[in-house]
């Protein structure tokens, strides 16, 4: 036989995840005199003697907060690899790992503060009572977004009055896009903030009024559906903003126009209270907000970036139902803020965060924003900083 060639056939496999116990021997050295005792310095440890890696701490949050996967399921996925991890344990380390984020955090509230364009949006968390046993406080993570560089920020607040937003949009200067909530309507009247509504809002309200008067309905979201369609044809011309805002006011001030007067006219003879009179004094109230996007090619029609972001807090709470205090609801906003990051810059959120584990202790702060997910360098992901090189020997073990 002669070979007059070959054939490669691939075949997509899986092996479970390995663990690897890390064991760093230091030898000892002692001067002929007897007098003192060297031995080398051992790496920086995300918890202070503590057993698990960045590597092992980023995983379990990836888990937890990107995938869903709560800790009692994690600790089951454990102990079908033979690896033995109570549940307080689990709790600590996750929590201890949280915590080193605090300051990269805080950085980011200042940064988000400072922002001249934000949405934001508000979406519920239930919150154990400690002095209540068995009992569930309904806090709230409010989320805001800035769109001109993908930046989200998780806070929570125990409420959904105006305190909730008090601390982050006190002091704001610039355009707000929202909902229609009174509270946001509030900052949105202050004299330094203009105010923008949301397309998607105003449409999902005709939405809702189609089994009310399908007619006008229709005729309401076919003139919406063209609004959008002029912002598919911005994006696939891929124009910059100054185009942009040449496009609107070309093409969509027109249709706003009629939409306007359509409304003006219609809401005269539409009951208040029926879907379609709601829907139509949703827009009504609000039409400088609706229409204030036109003017700036910068600025979105609506708020579904934000939203989209808030998707994954959903998911969450399926399948953790709960935080188990403040604090804890907190910390996680830590999380949710730099995965949300991660997810809008195209980041692998566990990449960053065994990064960000291994050098945020050694950082300088002046540099802390080098640690932001949008900042992750691909090329140079997984560095160790300069106190965690060692001339120690490390010896694994697989198990």
């Amino acid at each position: 036989m002669i070979c007059i060639g070959k054939e490669v056939t691939e075949e997509l496999d899986y092996e479970p995840a390995r663990f690897l116990i890390k064991r760093y021997i230091r030898y000892k050295y002692a001067p002929k005199n007897g007098e003192g005792v060297r031995i080398g310095q051992l790496p920086e440890r995300v918890i202070e003697k503590g057993i698990p890696s960045a590597g092992l701490l980023a995983s379990i949050l990836t888990d937890k907060y990107a995938d869903h996967l709560p800790l009692y399921r994690q600790k089951q996925r454990f102990a079908r690899e033979d690896i033995q991890i109570a549940s307080s344990t689990l709790e600590g380390w996750a929590k201890e790992a949280l915590l080193k984020l605090e300051p990269l955090y805080e950085q980011l509230v200042f940064d988000i503060k400072s922002k001249g364009y934000l949405q934001v949006d508000e979406s519920p968390i239930k919150v154990l009572e400690s002095d209540k046993k068995g009992a569930c406080h309904q806090g709230y993570y409010w989320v805001y977004h800035s769109p001109l560089d993908g930046v989200i920020l998780f806070d929570y607040q125990p409420t959904r009055g105006s305190a909730g937003a008090k601390t982050m949009l006190e002091s704001f200067k610039g355009y707000l896009q929202t909902d229609g909530y009174a509270v946001y309507e509030k900052h949105g009247k202050r004299k330094d903030v203009i105010h923008l509504a949301c397309w998607a809002h105003a449409r999902r309200e005709f939405e809702r009024a189609l089994d009310n008067d399908k007619t006008r309905a229709q005729i309401a979201l076919s003139m919406i559906q063209q609004l959008y369609a002029v912002e598919r044809k911005a994006r696939q011309l891929m124009l910059d903003a100054a185009k942009i805002k040449e496009l609107r006011l070309k093409e969509s001030l027109p249709i706003i126009n009629e939409l306007g007067k359509w409304i003006f006219e219609q809401i005269k003879s539409t009951l208040p209270k029926s879907q379609i009179g709601k829907a139509m004094q949703y827009s009504y109230s609000r039409w400088d907000a609706l229409s204030a996007y036109l003017y700036d090619g910068n600025l979105l029609i609506d708020n579904n970036q934000i939203e989209n972001s808030i998707r994954p807090l959903a998911l969450g709470r399926k399948n953790y139902l709960f935080a188990g205090s403040h604090e804890a609801a907190q910390r996680a906003a830590m999380i949710y803020s730099f995965f949300a990051i991660s997810k809008k810059h195209n980041v692998n959120p566990y990449n960053w965060l065994k990064n960000t584990l291994i050098n945020i202790s050694t950082i300088n702060h002046k540099n802390i924003t080098d640690l932001y997910p949008q900042h992750f360098n691909k090329v140079h992901q997984l560095t160790v900083s300069g106190k965690a090189k060692t001339d120690n020997t490390a010896e694994n073990d697989s198990k």
